[in-house]
């Protein structure tokens, strides 16, 4: 399979001025994900997609593409990944004549992820088969929907699933195991970008379960102190 990485680092992040090369243990944040999908060996190609020059020259010194940069009007705060992802893909087909069989997404805010979590996302790719494949952890206990609960306007609750408050699960090891998306790996068909209703997923998506402390994503000073002191470990 041809697969192409794309790296996604706009430059005006607010949460953390400056994040996606602000050093990391000791190294931008964006080479952490550089090195690990270089050292998977899984892509035809690995490029960046921003509007940012000095994050271009950086991912450039790790040895990451940067064939184009990103417009600005796709480089705003509630920017979504398809257009993001449309404007990538539809480049390299008009410009190289590139067309990769899937696309890989990897954001620098999730920098400890691994290079073997992105091997293995793709072999299981490719030994399943399926539109996508989207990385996810396990959702705690204490988390769990069957013990969530929502409340109307005259302070009444009732258990987020909707089963009565008098049938809730009452033991912990009765309680399924549910997922959340973490954020390191995005793996779909390109096709899927242009349908009549564009999607990441399509109908199709596998689950690549990663442990959960390689899952944390960067969006705050707290967790940025987080996931410092969980690398460290």
């Amino acid at each position: 399979m041809k697969i192409l990485g794309v790296i996604t680092a706009r430059g005006g992040s607010k949460g953390i001025p400056g994040k996606n090369i602000k050093s990391f243990l000791g190294k931008p944040l964006i080479a952490h994900t550089i090195e690990m999908a270089l050292a998977s060996g899984v892509f035809d190609r690995l490029i960046l997609s921003t509007d940012d020059q000095k994050i271009a020259d950086v991912a450039k010194g790790f040895r990451c593409e940067v064939p184009f940069l990103r417009p600005a009007e796709l480089a705003a705060d509630n920017t979504p990944h398809i257009p993001v992802m449309q404007h990538a893909v539809s480049w390299l087909r008009e410009k190289e004549g590139y067309e990769p069989d899937y696309v890989m997404i990897l954001q620098p805010t999730s920098p400890l992820r691994q290079a073997f979590h992105i091997k293995e996302a793709v072999e299981m790719l490719a030994e399943e088969g399926a539109d996508s494949l989207a990385s996810v952890s396990l959702v705690p206990k204490h988390f769990h929907p069957d013990w969530q609960f929502v409340k109307d306007d005259r302070q009444r609750i009732k258990i987020f699933t909707g089963t009565p408050l008098k049938n809730i699960v009452r033991r912990r090891q009765n309680l399924s195991d549910t997922f959340y998306k973490n954020g390191a790996i995005f793996l779909f068909k390109p096709g899927l970008l242009f349908e009549k209703e564009p999607s990441l997923y399509g109908n199709d998506t596998l689950a690549y379960q990663m442990d959960e402390k390689y899952s944390i994503n960067i969006d705050t000073p707290d967790e940025w102190r987080i996931a410092e002191e969980m690398a460290k470990k």
